[in-house]
């Protein structure tokens, strides 16, 4: 089979699955492509927690031959490595689950599988999704953070070794790195795309999502794992979108301040109606009771590791579930009332715009692998469970990527999809 397989850096998931598809060339080219990248770079970036080339391989070969032909045939994948893999551990960044083998796949690996992608490997996560992290570098960079939890999962997409892969966001898991990492990093809406199998950190808020360098990527990705048309939708109009710089926006960084108000200014000269808009002064709150829900759920959560390993558990880690195991119940109580409360109020909010340009991060990566950065910025519309995405548009003065962050509807994932597609249209080469 002749082979016009672009390079790995280069491809993406919905090219190699159309290439395949039309006899270009086989899974097993697009396999040996992403595992020569990665065997030229991972001793840098230090993205994967469990790789198995031959397995791959083995995988692949059994795509060319037989009669499956998916939506991602043939398209290497990496999960992270809090979700369950038959095949491979799922070790969760902690010492505790060191060579775990599960016997089953995740519900999302089990239907990428399915739609004939190749699980190429485990991509490292902070410990237990958390604030801990693993040794994944950042791959424009190495002495700064990839941002995490979900840390070898946006550094292998931004990297080129693999066009998609899975991580989850609890705070801000999904969007920190991929700002960081300067690729897309989408998480949708709440409890869209099944659970089944993910070791949870806080169930009310734990939400799977996806990171590639195409909205389209995205989109095919979100379609194999809920049922929705893989095509982004287009607008009938400009979209009309809500500059919300919400109450943290004094910790914002001046290229952070610079990306929201350049992409606020290019938008609106592209034909976007943008109007600010600010959140009601009880969105205050909303920070502290989401640490409050985050504390105690992550305490039951690991319930039998705190019982039976508490000293493999990390200083940051046990404090906060000891913050978790201290708070009363009413508090908790409260802290979710208060979120539901808001997330109605969110809500009317989208009868006037489409989508809510917010800023994602402080600002650049930091320099140092001792901490992922500052979740807040992402964290308070997780509580929300409003769909979100960070968009690749700008540079810090450090040439770091440096994205912005998109908020849609509750469960209107297509529309925040096919509006992210008209804006990222529009500030190409801003970056």
């Amino acid at each position: 089979m002749e082979t016009s397989l672009p390079p790995a850096g280069e491809s993406t998931a919905t090219d190699i699955a159309a290439g395949i598809a039309g006899g270009h060339f086989s899974a097993q080219d697009a396999i040996r492509s992403s595992l020569a990248r990665i065997k030229a770079r991972e001793a840098m970036v230090r993205a994967w927690a469990h790789l198995d080339p031959d397995r791959a391989l083995i995988q692949a070969r059994a795509l060319d031959r037989g009669s499956l032909r998916g939506p991602l045939q043939g398209v290497p994948v990496g999960i992270k490595d809090v979700l369950d893999t038959f095949d491979m551990p799922t070790q969760m960044g902690s010492p505790i689950y060191r060579g775990y083998q599960p016997t089953a796949d995740a519900a999302a690996v089990a239907l990428l599988r399915a739609a004939g992608a190749v699980i190429l490997g485990k991509t490292v996560t902070a410990e237990f999704a958390g604030l801990t992290p693993g040794v994944t570098t950042n791959p424009h960079d190495p002495p700064r953070t990839p941002g995490g939890s979900s840390s070898g999962s946006a550094a292998a997409v931004a990297d080129g070794m693999v066009p998609l892969t899975l991580g989850t966001q609890t705070g801000g898991s999904v969007l920190r790195p991929a700002s960081f990492c300067g690729v897309i990093g989408f998480k949708p809406s709440f409890g869209t795309i099944n659970r089944a199998g993910l070791k949870f950190a806080a169930e009310s808020l734990d939400t799977i999502g996806l990171f590639a360098r195409t909205i389209q990527d995205i989109a095919l990705g979100y379609g194999v794992l809920t049922g929705a048309g893989a095509p982004v939708p287009a607008l009938s109009a400009a979209p009309r979108i809500g500059l919300c710089r919400t109450f943290l926006w004094h910790q914002a960084e001046p290229e952070t301040v610079a990306a929201v108000e350049g992409a606020a200014a290019a938008l609106s000269d592209a034909g976007a109606k943008v109007e600010e808009v600010a959140l009601a002064d009880k969105f205050v709150a909303l920070a502290e009771d989401r640490h409050i829900i985050n504390n105690v759920e992550r305490s039951r959560a690991m319930a039998f590791e705190w019982a039976h390993h508490r000293e493999q558990i990390s200083a940051g880690l046990s404090a906060q579930l000891e913050r978790g195991r201290a708070t009363a119940q009413a508090r908790y109580f409260a802290a979710l009332a208060t979120a539901e409360d808001l997330r109605r109020w969110l809500d009317a909010m989208f009868r006037a715009h489409d989508a809510l340009l917010a800023p994602c991060v402080d600002g650049e990566a930091p320099v140092g692998l001792t901490t992922t950065g500052n979740p807040d910025f992402q964290a308070i519309w997780t509580v929300l469970h409003v769909p979100t995405i960070s968009l690749p548009t700008a540079r810090g003065p450090n040439g770091m990527p440096v994205g912005v962050q998109l908020i849609g509807r509750n469960r209107d994932d297509a529309q925040l999809l096919a509006v992210s597609d008209w804006v990222l249209s529009r500030l190409k080469g801003t970056a």
